[in-house]
């Protein structure tokens, strides 16, 4: 009769080396919010490409994308929501793709979405309160047209509405979507 010393015991964890291995390796990610953000920023995309004048966008200008339908059929596509929308969009899907990424439990999301409102807020209200040289931000990557957005910016207080609109959405999404999982 064989002992209980020399019976193999299960560990608790019953997951295969390769299995606990590759968990090691890979950070937690909500793969549902990765993909709403990503869905979401390619109809941004859209609204720049359809119902803005060419050059509207650092991204499209950058790539020397000259390409647009503003001209003529102007706001065809997403009627009066075509000016506001890019807020919205960009604190929206920059909120998911950022808690997607960590994984966040709802106050990590809760963290993550005012970070994301009080930037499209502060740029907002940057184009109506500050007034700096457009050369400030030179051969900063990404920040380099910065100035010259608060300078030929122009403030919409819908704007404001809706990035807060944005915020409360990425919220609810985010919220609906989380998985118990967090480095937040």
């Amino acid at each position: 009769m064989p002992s209980f010393t020399s019976r193999k015991l299960l560990p608790y964890d019953t997951r295969s080396d390769m299995d606990r291995e590759k968990s090691r390796k890979l950070p937690p990610v909500n793969k549902a919010q990765l993909l709403a953000g990503a869905l979401s920023l390619t109809v941004g995309l859209f609204v720049y490409l359809l119902d803005r004048p060419a050059g509207g966008a650092y991204f499209l200008y950058r790539t020397g994308t000259a390409f647009t339908l503003h001209d003529a059929l102007p706001n065809f596509l997403f009627g009066p929501f075509g000016g506001n929308l890019p807020t919205f969009i960009h604190v929206f899907s920059f909120s998911l793709l950022t808690a997607g990424l960590l994984a966040c439990k709802k106050r990590g999301c809760q963290i993550v979405i005012l970070l994301w409102l009080i930037t499209d807020c502060a740029f907002e209200l940057g184009q109506k309160f500050v007034r700096i040289s457009p050369d400030v931000f030179n051969g900063i990557p990404i920040l380099e047209n910065t100035g010259s957005f608060f300078v030929n910016g122009t403030f919409d207080p819908l704007d404001l509405v809706a990035a807060t609109a944005g915020a409360a959405a990425a919220y609810l999404f985010l919220v609906r979507t989380m998985k118990r999982r967090c480095l937040l």
